[in-house]
């Protein structure tokens, strides 16, 4: 082994030590700001929307794997150029350490949560870091004879950077626990019980199920609920510290804390919410039972001033969405400020301990979790996290639908196949569902029974299906006769578009 590949284990070793010590600090003092966890979000914020995008289309919600494993090659190989330059040029090495340390320093004081003690554990990392990369460096072996073999110096050597990685390892391993763990939100989500409703919503009806094997469940269970954020760490808020401040364009401004929320009178709805991300076909968008209160009845509260159009929601760490005001102010739409999901308080990824749940608009401009803070605003005065990005400054969901079975590319046996799935148009409702096999006429499909205007819909149609290769296409129409468009449409600026299909081969 060259003393260039001694260097460069020096400085993984190095770093990895760095890194761990950096996780611990931050799991004790700071939980939200691990370095990579700080770096990892700005390099999400600085990314141009068209990038996140295609980033999403491909790894869908593995996208954030897919970021932690990229920043990580990155790491390795930056620590293992820093251990070999360190050995040629001392201090150049331990320069681009400090370097990356600083670079988690500005990540973290741009985050909108910013504490007192944010860059610490970015500090930390950078320094110990360099100070055992300049240790390991000191002590690697002269050039060895090769007519000998491991010599004590390098066993010496290898065993101190053995030692110093597997520390890091242990350290960062700890670091995590002591972050997930954090007892307080944890104690608290597992101690609350929800309260109950002003008028409980009735269970859905028998008929709005229909009995078709792969077909979409009519309520999507908690752990199945798609999710899309801009977090690496899921937020874990104790909702003892947490407040909503309302304020902005408002006669009375307030702050609600968490004991104020929770004796509200409650309401239950089901919702669907979509992610504008989600393809043709795509299954970024689940239904839940969602318990909160209104929205509009803060905003009343509050008192809503001049010519404000908008409402602008900030998460903790200052993720922001701009919702319509006339939407939130609707008194026919379900917009809440959620505490619950299918009668279980919030879990942590999807927003405990306090969410915004608008049917109808997609969720960039609606969903915000951890929320904390509603300025009643303007469009023209402020913009949004995605809208920065390129996005629509408004997002209605559009009318669509999707086939569920027979899934893609799927052999089916001749003979009667359900042909199922699902469709929406939120806050307006499906009147009916057709289907078409190759380029043949339409078939009006079975509908559910529709649980809510703000909920998607199932359907089937039973398909006789001959020998062959076979396309199917499904096509949607509103209660109020708008006719799903065939025009294709990528997800930006505002949403995709077009007539799901499948093809599927038909043989005994």
């Amino acid at each position: 082994m060259t003393r260039s590949w001694l260097a460069a284990a020096a400085g993984i070793a190095a770093v990895l030590l760095g890194l761990g010590a950096g996780g611990v600090v931050a799991g004790i003092l700071a939980r939200a700001f691990s370095p990579l966890t700080v770096v990892g979000a700005a390099i999400i914020d600085l990314t141009p929307g068209g990038l996140k995008e295609a980033v999403i289309h491909v790894f869908g919600e593995h996208d954030k794997t897919f970021l932690l494993t990229l920043i990580t090659v990155l790491v390795v190989v930056l620590a293992a150029l820093a251990g070999v330059l360190e050995l040629r040029r001392p201090w150049l090495g331990r320069t681009i350490i400090l370097v990356g340390g600083a670079i988690g320093v500005a990540a973290a004081i741009t985050r909108g949560d910013a504490t007192s003690l944010a860059i610490v554990p970015s500090v930390v990392t950078g320094i110990v870091g360099a100070w055992v990369l300049a240790f390991l460096v000191r002590r690697m072996p002269p050039e060895r004879d090769p007519r000998v073999g491991i010599a004590p110096t390098r066993r010496s050597f290898l065993t101190w950077a053995a030692a110093t990685a597997a520390i890091g390892v242990v350290a960062t391993l700890g670091g995590e626990l002591l972050t997930r763990t954090a007892a307080a939100a944890a104690n608290a989500r597992a101690a609350f019980r929800l309260p109950r409703p002003r008028t409980a919503i009735a269970p859905p009806p028998a008929a709005a199920s229909l009995d078709v094997p792969g077909i979409t469940p009519l309520i999507t269970a908690n752990g199945d609920f798609y999710r899309t954020d801009t977090e690496l760490t899921i937020p874990q808020l104790d909702p003892a510290k947490w407040s909503l401040k309302v304020h902005g364009m408002v006669e009375r401004p307030f702050t609600l804390d968490w004991s104020e929320l929770t004796a509200l009178p409650m309401e239950e709805h089901y919702v669907t919410l979509a992610c504008v991300s989600n393809e043709v076909g795509g299954d970024l968008i689940s239904t839940a039972k969602w318990l909160g209160y209104p929205v509009r009845l803060l905003l009343e509260r509050a008192g809503v001033t001049g010519d404000a159009d908008m409402v602008f929601s900030s998460s903790f760490d200052g993720w922001t969405a701009a919702t319509p005001l006339s939407a939130l102010n609707d008194p026919g739409r379900a917009a809440l400020l959620a505490i619950g999901m299918n009668g279980e308080p919030l879990p942590f990824v999807h927003g405990f301990p306090a969410r915004l749940v608008v049917p109808g608009l997609y969720g960039y401009v609606s969903a915000t979790k951890w929320v904390t803070d509603l300025e009643v605003t303007r469009f023209a005065d402020r913009t949004s996290y995605w809208t920065k990005q390129g996005w629509a400054e408004k997002g209605p969901v559009k009318i669509e639908s999707r086939i569920d079975v027979p899934r893609a590319g799927r052999r089916v046996k001749p003979g009667r196949v359900w042909v199922a799935g699902v469709a929406w148009d939120q806050h307006v409702g499906i009147s009916k569902v057709e289907v078409q096999v190759d380029n043949g006429p339409w078939h009006e499909a079975e509908l559910a029974r529709e649980l809510a205007a703000d909920t998607w819909v199932q359907w089937r149609w039973p398909w006789e299906a001959s020998a062959g290769n076979h396309h199917l296409t499904v096509r949607a129409t509103s209660a109020t006769g708008e006719l799903q468009t065939s025009t294709y449409a990528q997800p930006v600026p505002n949403g995709a578009s077009g007539w799901d299909s499948v093809s599927v081969s038909v043989a005994s």
